[in-house]
């Protein structure tokens, strides 16, 4: 099955290979003639970041250096200065490598030396390719680091020295691109941190591989196209059938959070909103809620407690979509209420925040699996705890670890961050373009899960409201930083932006 028109294709490493050798094999396009092409589109990468000054090229062995020898002879040809160094023996480069190598121009390489990195304006890393995995061996670790110890731009040849291509990890030096020109297709590492911080700014090149290659992309890029379905009122709607949102949660001292998530999933849309909260906090929800309803709940000391399940199903009733746990709070009786509920709601269901801390005990061998959608949004920490392991372990790994948890719950994984990744229970993933760190303060996970919520209460597939919910949530990130700088921005300021950002 084919990505939908809202990702932009990302080809994971294997599948660049098999593309580049069907469109060698099968549709007769010579090599040669793909890596002139790439070579042609990175050479210009470092004339628009770096139109004057002396420029370094830095080549390994394959078709990566290949890639940075045409360069190389194009920016002489337009008059540059290009050293190019040779991080091994060029009579150790691939064949159509060590072809480019004949076609240079000029003086001849030279072997890699740290000191000739001095006094150059922009240094082209052209050192590994998209095939890198694990992490650098000698010498290349020591060029990486010789690279980023320089004080020049860096011009990345396809994916920066020593990031995997499919899933952005870094597992010894990286080179540190200014900008990255990436050939036919962006991978997935590029988008993905720590990968995405190594990136720079991310420039693909049309290398003249056709339409058609048999290779399905199991990751794209989100785009704006993915807010274009999304169900809006028109002159037939009603409160209901513009989407009815359910929020459980809230506790004594943490009534903020599950307020942020109703308020986001009315700003997103949905026609009907309640919350299921510890009765004694009514007052508290009335004031701040004046459009959503309020249910109280049976609790113990401010929080809910497994006698509240009963009536928080009669009170769901005709809701489209749940939210379980903004404010639930981490005491037992909450966590016991939110681990009986989990199975019996029949509707699908976004879990967040303490939500996820209860199952964290249960993930995943004894978690119920629910037959109806769920969809999980963890930060690195909770997403660590529900996998039982440290949470710079989760950021070290994000794809891998959330690939893992989306599997083992059968359920969408909304993996927060700049670069946010929804990924299915089959493995597939939706990357976020990010770029709003305004986002990276509290309340604005509760938003989220608010806005993901009314995605799912319109009726949208939980992949597409996820990926929904989360564009919509970085675009009004955006919007409200623009008035109040990224530092200034507050919850309730992407709150207020997100009728902007859905119209957008």
């Amino acid at each position: 099955m084919s990505l939908p028109r809202w990702l932009d294709p990302l080809l994971e490493a294997e599948q660049m290979r098999e593309t580049d050798a069907w469109a060698i094999e099968t549709r007769g396009i010579p090599s040669l003639d793909l890596m002139e092409r790439a070579g042609e589109g990175l050479a210009d990468t470092v004339s628009r970041h770096a139109p004057s000054g002396r420029v370094a090229v830095v080549c390994g062995k394959g078709n990566n250096g290949g890639d940075g020898l045409v360069a190389a002879r194009l920016l002489r040809q337009a008059g540059r200065q290009v050293d190019v160094l040779l991080v091994w023996p060029g009579q150790w480069l691939q064949p159509d490598a060590k072809e480019m190598l004949r076609r240079l121009p000029g003086p001849e390489p030279e072997p890699f030396e740290e000191a000739r990195l001095k006094g150059m304006h922009v240094i082209v890393d052209a050192l590994l390719g998209t095939g890198f995995e694990g992490a650098p061996r000698k010498p290349a670790g020591k060029v990486i680091a010789a690279i980023n110890a320089a004080k020049a731009r860096v011009i990345a040849a396809d994916m920066p020295s020593g990031v995997n291509a499919s899933t952005g990890e870094v597992e010894g030096d990286a080179v540190e691109a200014t900008a990255t020109a990436t050939f036919h297709r962006a991978k997935p590492g590029l988008w993905i941190h720590p990968g995405k911080r190594c990136a720079g700014l991310v420039e693909v090149i049309d290398i003249g591989i056709p339409r058609g290659a048999p290779v399905k992309a199991e990751a794209g890029l989100s785009n704006g196209g993915v807010l274009r379905e999304m169900p809006r009122r028109g002159p037939d709607s009603t409160k209901f059938s513009s989407g009815n949102v359910f929020i459980l949660g809230g506790s004594s001292g943490l009534t903020g959070a599950p307020s942020m998530a109703a308020l986001a999933a009315m700003r997103a849309g949905a026609g009907y909103v309640t919350v299921g909260a510890p009765a004694s906090l009514e007052l508290s929800f009335t004031v701040r809620l004046l459009e959503a309803m309020m249910v109280g709940l049976p609790e113990s000391d401010g929080a809910l407690n497994p006698e509240a399940v009963g009536p928080a199903l009669k009170a769901i009733g005709r809701a489209d979509a749940v939210v379980l746990g903004p404010g639930l709070s981490k005491a037992t009786g909450a966590r016991g209420f939110a681990l009986e509920l989990f199975e019996r709601i029949d509707v699908p269901l976004v879990i967040d925040a303490d939500g996820l801390n209860a199952l964290a005990g249960v993930f995943p061998e004894d978690l119920p699996q629910r037959p109806w959608p769920t969809v999980l949004t963890p930060h690195a920490g909770e997403l660590g705890r529900l996998l039982g392991v440290e949470s710079k372990e989760v950021s070290a790994h994000r794809l891998t670890m959330a690939r893992e948890a989306a599997a083992k719950a059968r359920a969408f994984v909304v993996l927060k961050g700049d670069d946010t990744l929804v990924v299915s229970p089959g493995g597939r993933i939706a990357i976020s373009r990010g770029g709003a760190p305004a986002l990276a303060t509290a309340g604005t996970g509760d938003v989220l899960s608010g806005v993901i919520g009314a995605m799912l209460a319109k009726g949208l597939p939980p992949a597409h409201a996820a990926c929904a919910g989360v564009y919509a949530h970085v675009r009004a990130g955006q919007i409200a930083a623009a008035p109040h700088g990224p530092d200034g921005v507050i919850a309730s300021d992407v709150i207020h932006a997100l009728p902007a950002a859905l119209t957008a």
